[in-house]
């Protein structure tokens, strides 16, 4: 009986030392890059008939709030509406990421370009007075990859593959349902996962909470902004550390329904 207590002892001792061995070792050989972010977008949706509608966004990300160049997004695509809550998509984007913060996302620290096709599911529901949705997105990446220092442009296209998972909830702030001339808050957190042969140490690529104030003017037009927290963990390491952005900022969005 003593000794089997002297074994648990034992065991205890060793995983608490396990685990505050890795501890330190995960924040001794992480580096964090903190960047003060504005993003800034506009929405537009085109509605063709009841099932068929077609989706562009662009958003302008800039560094230092709006000083710096971050990244320019622009995003196509089809929608199509199944029933009130479920709709599928898919479509073309193309981003445009420019050198910011300390550590750049590549290791030449130069402007480049990104092509992706993707695919999304939305699901939707209402419990009581909060509406939620869940989106479920899939991502075909081509991105731009330089040779060397010297390049002026990149001269062949890495391919990844990476999944998103969104969920959001958003509530009135006047009566019982957002409707014309209605305030409402709304919150949202996004998982980025990373997948594929080609990634390397972004497994998890990111992740996105974002606490918003809307207004909803009619059925054609609406506005929502809030504070955005972006934490991305870069594909690369710094000699020997991995490297993940904290970035903090705000976000304005304007959304069009025609």
């Amino acid at each position: 009986m003593i000794d089997q207590k002297n074994r648990m002892k034992k065991l205890v001792l060793a995983l608490v030392f396990c685990t505050t061995t890795l501890v330190s070792y995960s924040q001794n050989t992480r580096i964090t890059d903190p960047n003060t972010i504005g993003w800034y977008a506009f929405t537009a949706n085109i509605k063709l008939n009841n099932t068929w509608s077609l989706n562009s966004e662009f958003q302008w990300r800039r560094d230092n709030l709006i000083a710096a160049p971050m990244q320019n997004l622009l995003r196509t695509g089809i929608n199509f509406t199944v029933n009130p809550k479920f709709s599928v998509r898919a479509g073309y984007a193309l981003a445009e990421t420019y050198n910011y913060g300390d550590i750049p996302l590549n290791s030449l620290g130069k402007q480049f370009t990104e092509h992706r096709s993707w695919q999304m599911v939305n699901l939707s529901d209402k419990i009581r007075n909060f509406e939620l949705s869940h989106r479920f997105m899939l991502e075909q990446r081509w991105i731009g990859r330089y040779s060397n220092a010297l390049s002026e442009k990149e001269e062949q296209f890495v391919y990844s593959n990476r999944f998103r998972y969104l969920f959001r909830l958003q509530i009135p702030l006047k009566g019982n349902t957002i409707g014309n001339n209605t305030p409402y808050a709304a919150i949202y957190d996004e998982l980025f996962v990373g997948f594929g042969k080609n990634v390397n140490e972004n497994v998890f690529d990111q992740n996105r909470l974002g606490i918003l104030l809307g207004y909803r003017f009619s059925p054609k037009v609406r506005i929502e902004g809030g504070y955005l927290n972006q934490i991305v963990q870069l594909s690369r390491e710094v000699n020997g550390n991995n490297v993940f952005q904290n970035n903090k900022g705000i976000l304005l969005s304007t959304i069009f329904n025609f």
